[in-house]
């Protein structure tokens, strides 16, 4: 099938060379002049585990293609996926302006019946509204159709390629032959193509990211409590994880969440809500505890110094909001890092793939480390805020040895309670018991200081 995409973002990218993967012939469209030169050089603009292999193999196959033209994408498209930007507006709302304009240009190009999908997360209406915009631009029939994207960054390949669950809104039995035959390649295995109606579709996404985020929100609620009662969190997650009706899946306290999709969704979810007269209690909660829950990590890390961080300098661990990518929106390091700039510390941070990015997008006087390692000199104390998996068994005993104190402020919980112990390390985690070094310096050489 010729498929066209509108944007080459992380949905639009991943969505368009999973489905040349199949053999569709796929044409990728953006206004970045830039970043299109580059992907037409074979150089991706994103980092994606397994999106590499996948990307080059489709260019030289010739079923992937990228251009600034919009008519030379979409005029022998059957389907047009728009995976466009909708970020918060002002008042929280989605922006639907990328999409909306995108349509108006795309009706007034097309010469034939074409599916317009809509990819990107969006408000429920957006499919009307989408369909007002082509009616008053053309005469030409479409159908829009919903199409929510499920892709976590860092396996997004895999939940293209191997998918839990397809949702498409449509009310056309055209679409759906089409659609079916799209998608068939990736259900192999029996898993389901739902369809449903535009607006239901619609609010899917947002309630899976909605009901995933207040879940996060609520054990590190737990894991707050258990600090004040001298509990494990860890035990609570055990405890209830192997519920089925719960589920293991994120139950990992720590210091919130971020990224691109879960906090403007939720905002967006809240406000779609107050818009019908709905006051979304719990989704009000949720945004509130994870604003709180970011700074968490810094006022262990004040209470711990006196509330007295002039002159201190620390190591950082971890930039990305999650591992396996480089992407910073939303992610805790900015709000953890801003907030220990402002208490007169010095930072320098380390993360393996997002250090551009939080150079070239923030404006936090930081510097940076070449390795995990040798950053760690002169630092009063390391402080991980991303669980990347090359963080996840370092060498304690270079890390004992560089750090100015053998101290560990651990937004993740990485490590084991009882093997810091033993190793002799102040270890602060989220929800867990304190070490038994519970003083206020631990030094390099193993002595201590009460």
């Amino acid at each position: 099938m010729n498929i066209a995409i509108v944007g080459t973002g992380y949905v639009g990218l991943v969505t368009g060379t999973c489905l040349a993967e199949t053999g569709n012939n796929v044409i990728c469209v953006d206004i970045n002049k830039q970043k299109v030169k580059m992907m037409q050089e074979g150089q991706l603009p994103i980092y994606e585990p397994g999106l590499e292999q996948l990307f080059h193999r489709n260019i030289i196959q010739n079923r992937l293609h990228f251009t600034t033209e919009l008519e030379e994408a979409i005029t022998d498209a059957e389907i047009i996926f728009m995976a466009l930007p909708t970020p918060p507006g002002a008042d929280g709302s989605a922006d639907l302006t990328f999409i909306l304009n995108a349509s108006a240009e795309i009706a007034k190009l097309i010469k034939d019946y074409k599916v317009i999908v809509t990819k990107s997360t969006v408000p429920v209406g957006t499919a009307d509204w989408v369909k007002e915009v082509f009616l008053a631009n053309t005469d030409i029939k479409v159908d829009v159709v919903s199409n929510p994207e499920f892709l976590r960054e860092g396996v997004a390949v895999d939940d293209f390629m191997k998918p839990d669950r397809i949702v498409i809104g449509t009310d056309s039995d055209k679409v759906k032959v089409l659609m079916s035959r799209l998608y068939q390649p990736y259900v192999r295995q029996g898993n389901p193509i739902i369809f449903m109606d535009q607006r239901s579709s619609e609010l899917t996404k947002y309630a899976a990211n909605s009901f995933l985020a207040t879940k996060i929100t609520f054990m590190n609620e737990i894991a707050n409590l258990c600090e004040k009662v001298g509990a494990d969190v860890d035990m609570i997650r055990l405890g209830i994880g192997t519920d089925d009706r719960i589920g293991k899946r994120f139950l990992f306290s720590g210091i919130g969440y971020g990224g691109s999709c879960f906090p403007k969704d939720v905002q967006a979810l809240s406000k779609s809500a107050n818009e019908n007269d709905y006051d979304f209690k719990i989704l009000n909660a949720v945004m509130e505890v994870n604003t709180a829950q970011k700074s968490v990590l810094v006022q262990k890390v004040k209470k711990h110094f006196n509330h007295d961080l002039h002159g201190k300098k620390f190591a950082v661990w971890g930039l990305a909001f999650k591992p396996e990518t480089d992407d910073i929106r939303e992610a805790p390091a900015i709000t953890i890092i801003r907030e220990l700039l402002a208490e007169g510390a010095d930072v320098v941070a380390f993360d393996p793939e997002a250090m551009n990015n939080f150079s070239n997008y923030t404006n936090l006087k930081i510097s940076y480390g070449d390795d995990p390692y040798t950053m760690l000199a002169g630092c009063d104390s390391l402080l991980i805020l991303t669980e990347w998996a090359v963080f996840r068994n370092p060498d304690f005993v270079k890390i004992g040895d560089l750090l100015k104190y053998k101290m560990i402020f651990d937004g993740r919980n990485l490590y084991n309670v009882d093997l810091m112990d033993e190793m002799g390390f102040y270890y602060n985690s989220i929800g867990r018991p304190l070490t038994s070094i519970n003083y206020r310096t631990v030094y390099r050489n193993g002595s201590l200081k009460g």
